[in-house]
């Protein structure tokens, strides 16, 4: 089991909840005709993230794959046209999420915290709450 999230070019998702999570579940089937591990098949947006992202936390396969079979940092980027869904080690957890978003506003594309029960849904220009939020898999600690 891994700790699952996932950027998204903005304009291709819908905005509201129900339609987005329609629209997640399609993108999931991964039916795209092409290697989902190729980072050009995206939006320029999304190649970005990938480029930074991939410094931070590099991919298991492909052609940057690391060579560092130890790294709790290596995660599995699958690559759509209009999504890139990250799965990372549950013991990056916290770190695998700041990063992402953060590169996410950063990039001008969308973030879904796929693994919440709710996950958040952030689009660019939406509000961004800066206040420090407990993590939902840090319930037994106090803040």
């Amino acid at each position: 089991m891994s700790y699952d999230l996932m950027v998204f070019e903005p304009t291709a998702a819908p905005k509201e909840r129900k339609d987005f999570m329609v629209w997640y579940a399609k993108q999931t089937e991964w039916a795209e005709d092409h290697s989902y591990q190729d980072h050009e098949v995206s939006t320029e947006g999304l190649q970005a993230w990938f480029k930074e992202m991939i410094e931070h936390f590099p991919p298991m396969n492909g052609p940057f794959a690391s060579e560092d079979d130890d790294n709790p940092k290596v995660t599995d980027h699958c690559i759509g046209k209009h999504v890139i869904y990250s799965a990372f080690s549950w013991s990056v957890a916290e770190e695998a999420y700041l990063k992402m978003r953060e590169l996410a506003i950063k990039h001008s594309v969308g973030f879904f915290d796929v693994s919440a029960d709710n996950g958040e849904i952030l689009f660019p220009n939406s509000p961004v709450k800066i206040a420090k939020v407990k993590p939902w898999w840090k319930f037994w600690k106090s803040t």
